[in-house]
């Protein structure tokens, strides 16, 4: 049986004191979306509240795998995405956090999702996210006490991509904050692809990196079908 992906969404469309408009970055959920569907994986789409989640850069719409993430099944089941809390989250191998900032509003701090990220983690199945998607990773703790990203290297939007982009609507520095909880950051140069693998951990740094994260993702669960 081909693997099962769950990819969990943001439902905020809106951060910081000027209200900036946000949602989930296209590339990032289109580019890793394309390399579980060419891998014939079977792919859902959970949010936190249930509720409709939002897209950004619909800018970037004339890239291919965004164009047909937009127009076919993928956005349209993002759409429909279930709540978190009533999905059976035992029956998927992967769990995949896209980036935008959205996540930055509602994922450092959302009970359900830390549970069901240390589930996977503790389970030996795949956990991914990409650019400011791995806030999900922050105050998720194992059982014994201690923080998922204590002691794993961990790609994530940087500070120095902050603080040319989003630093005045952000309510912390992702970079610092992962940090402080452990995590040995890895900082490409700013915009460049960077994505690493720390066991069944994936991450990466930006839009550029969300590509290989998904290359990735596939790579561990290939292997662990073998």
């Amino acid at each position: 049986m081909n693997p099962k992906v769950l990819v969990v969404v943001s439902n905020a469309n809106s951060i910081g004191p000027n209200n900036k408009r946000t949602g989930t970055f296209l590339p990032e959920v289109a580019h890793p979306y394309a390399e579980f569907e060419n891998a014939g994986y079977q792919i859902d789409f959970a949010s936190l509240t249930g509720e409709s989640p939002f897209l950004d850069a619909l800018n970037l719409a004339d890239d291919p795998e965004n164009l047909k993430f937009l127009t076919g099944k993928g956005w349209e089941d993002m759409h429909n995405a279930k709540k978190l809390s009533e999905v059976n989250t035992s029956n998927y191998d992967a769990v995949f956090v896209p980036g935008g900032l959205a996540p930055m509003v509602d994922m450092a701090e959302a009970p359900e999702l830390k549970k069901v990220l240390a589930d996977f983690y503790e389970s030996n199945r795949v956990v991914g996210a990409v650019c400011h998607g791995p806030v999900s990773l922050l105050n998720v703790k194992l059982s014994d006490g201690s923080y998922l990203v204590n002691g794993k290297n961990i790609a994530a939007f940087s500070t120095a991509e902050e603080e040319s982009y989003a630093k005045a609507d952000v309510a912390f520095d992702l970079q610092t904050a992962l940090t402080e909880q452990g995590a040995i950051f890895h900082a490409a140069e700013p915009w460049s692809a960077n994505s690493i693998a720390d066991g069944n951990i994936v991450t990466g740094q930006n839009p550029a990196s969300a590509k290989g994260v998904g290359e990735k993702i596939v790579a561990l669960l290939e292997a662990k079908k073998a």
